[in-house]
C-alpha cells in the first residue's frame, strides 16, 4: 500500500506540472500570436536557452531524491564557463581536450563533495554552500574580466556553437516575403535530450537508481535492505557534478562567453525547476520527465514576459517564486498522505 500511495503521489504531481505547462504555452500561443509565439521555433528556442539548465536540473533532481541539495552548481557552471573561455578564446587550445578536461573537473568537485556528504556525513547544504563559494572564487582567480570566443579566437568551437540542425520544413512558417522559414535546433539540445533519457533509464531501471529513491525514503529502512547509503550519496554528487559541467558546456555553446557573474541564481532555477517538476524536498520522491517539464515551465515563464515587452525581466523570477510555492504546498499535503499512510 505504501509504495502505490507514493507512485500515484509522483504521477499526479508530474501530471499537474505538464498540463501547468501545456495551459501556459498555449495561453500564450493565443495572446501573442501576432508577436510569433505560436511559432514552433519558439517551442524550439526555449528548449536551446535552457538546454544547460536541463542537463544541471537532471543532476539535481538525483541529489534531491536522496533527500540532499546542492547550491554549488551555479559556480560551477560560472568557473566551466570561464575555464573554457580562456582556454579557448585567449590560448587557443583544442576544443576537444578542453571540453574533456571540464568534465574531469566536474568528477573531481562531485568526488569531494560526494565524500564529505556520504562519508563524513557533514550536512549537504553547508557542504555545497562551501563549493559554491570556491567555485565561484576561482571564477575570479582565473579571469575578472568578461572572455568572449570568436570565429577568430577557436574556430572549431565557434562551429558548434553556431550549427543548426534543421527540421522538415512543414513544422516551420512563411514570412511576409513569402518564404518559409525552416524551424532548427542546436546540438546543445541533443545534448540535453540524451541527458534527460539516461537519466530515465538510469532511474527506472538501473540498481542505483532504486538506490536513490531509497535512501531518499529512509536511509534507515535502506541500510535494512542492505543499500550502501554512503555509496549512493557519493555517487549522487558525482553524478551532479558531472551533470552540471555538461551543462556548463551547453551553457558556453549558447552565450559563448564566460563572466563572474555567469549563472548566478542558476542554482535556485534547478531547484525551482525540480520541485515543481514533482521532486519533494524530503527526498524519496520525483521524476525526470517531470523535472524536465518543471525547465520547460519557468523557460516559458521568462518566455513570455519577454514576448510582453513592458514587463521587467523581474516579473519572471515573481511568477516562479509563486509557482514554487504552490508546488512546496501541494509537496506539504502529498506528504502529509504518505506520513498517515504509516
Amino acid at each position: 500500500m505504501k509504495k502505490r500511495i507514493r507512485i500515484k503521489s509522483s504521477t499526479v504531481l508530474v501530471l499537474i506540472t505538464v498540463v501547468l505547462f501545456m495551459v501556459m504555452y498555449t495561453a500564450g500561443c493565443v495572446i501573442y500570436s501576432d508577436k510569433g509565439f505560436s511559432h514552433f521555433q519558439t517551442f524550439l528556442n526555449v528548449l536551446i536557452t535552457n538546454a544547460g539548465l536541463v542537463c544541471v536540473t537532471c543532476g539535481m533532481t538525483c541529489v534531491m531524491l536522496t533527500g540532499g541539495i546542492d547550491i554549488s552548481v551555479g559556480s560551477l557552471i560560472a568557473m566551466d564557463c570561464m575555464f573554457l573561455a580562456v582556454a579557448l578564446g585567449i590560448k587557443g587550445y583544442p576544443a576537444i581536450p578542453m571540453v574533456l578536461l571540464v568534465l574531469g573537473i566536474g568528477l573531481v568537485f562531485g568526488l569531494v563533495q560526494g565524500v564529505l556528504v556520504g562519508y563524513l556525513e557533514i550536512q549537504p547544504f553547508i557542504v555545497t554552500m562551501a563549493g559554491m563559494f570556491f567555485a565561484r572564487g576561482m571564477t575570479a582567480v582565473i579571469s575578472t574580466q568578461q572572455i568572449s570566443i570568436t570565429q577568430q579566437s577557436n574556430a572549431q568551437f565557434y562551429a558548434w556553437a553556431n550549427a543548426k540542425i534543421n527540421l522538415p520544413d512543414f513544422l516551420g512558417y512563411t514570412n511576409k516575403n513569402g518564404m518559409v522559414i525552416a524551424p532548427f535546433i542546436r546540438p546543445s539540445v541533443i545534448i540535453a535530450l540524451a541527458v534527460v533519457v539516461i537519466i530515465f533509464v538510469v532511474l527506472k531501471y538501473t540498481k542505483f537508481g532504486r538506490a536513490l529513491y531509497a535512501v531518499g525514503g529512509g536511509e534507515s529502512s535502506a541500510r535494512m535492505m542492505g543499500l550502501n547509503v554512503r555509496q549512493t550519496k557519493l555517487k549522487a554528487y558525482l553524478l551532479s557534478s558531472f551533470l552540471c559541467s555538461v551543462g556548463g558546456i551547453c551553457y558556453l555553446l549558447n552565450t559563448m562567453s564566460g563572466s563572474v557573474q555567469q549563472a548566478k541564481g542558476l542554482e535556485m532555477t534547478a531547484i525551482a525547476s525540480s520541485v515543481i517538476g514533482g521532486t519533494l524536498l524530503t527526498g524519496g520522491v520525483g521524476n525526470i520527465i517531470g523535472s524536465l517539464f518543471g525547465v520547460m515551465t519557468t523557460g516559458t515563464i521568462s518566455t513570455l514576459v519577454g514576448t510582453n515587452g513592458k514587463l521587467l525581466s523581474s516579473w519572471a523570477n515573481i511568477a516562479t517564486a509563486a509557482l514554487l510555492c504552490v508546488f512546496i504546498i501541494l509537496q506539504s499535503v502529498f506528504a502529509l498522505f504518505k506520513e498517515r499512510a504509516k
